[in-house]
């Protein structure tokens, strides 16, 4: 039997996983200022009572994602965690 790498155990764990993760990323279409609120509102939310919210977001600032919610933060929090990190 296999092992599977280490991030995937994590991601297996994750609240956001099932038909909420949509509300993880903006749609493909527009959305405005007061729905982008609302939903990354909604994701962190679902975030806040994660159990691998911490490993979620080191994932997403190590490989430097563009897009989304991760680990409760959104790009430009993110941004902020790297910016202190090496500032």
């Amino acid at each position: 039997m296999a092992t599977r790498p280490l991030v995937d155990v994590w991601q297996a764990r994750a609240a956001c996983r099932g038909p909420q993760a949509a509300a993880f990323f903006p749609p493909a279409s527009s959305e405005r200022k007061e729905e982008k609120l609302a939903r990354e509102k909604r994701a962190k939310s679902i975030c806040a009572a994660c159990s691998v919210r911490r490993q979620c977001l080191e994932y997403a600032i190590r490989i430097r994602e563009p897009h989304g919610i991760w680990g409760g933060l959104n790009e430009a929090e993110r941004k902020q965690v790297l910016d202190r990190r090496a500032g």
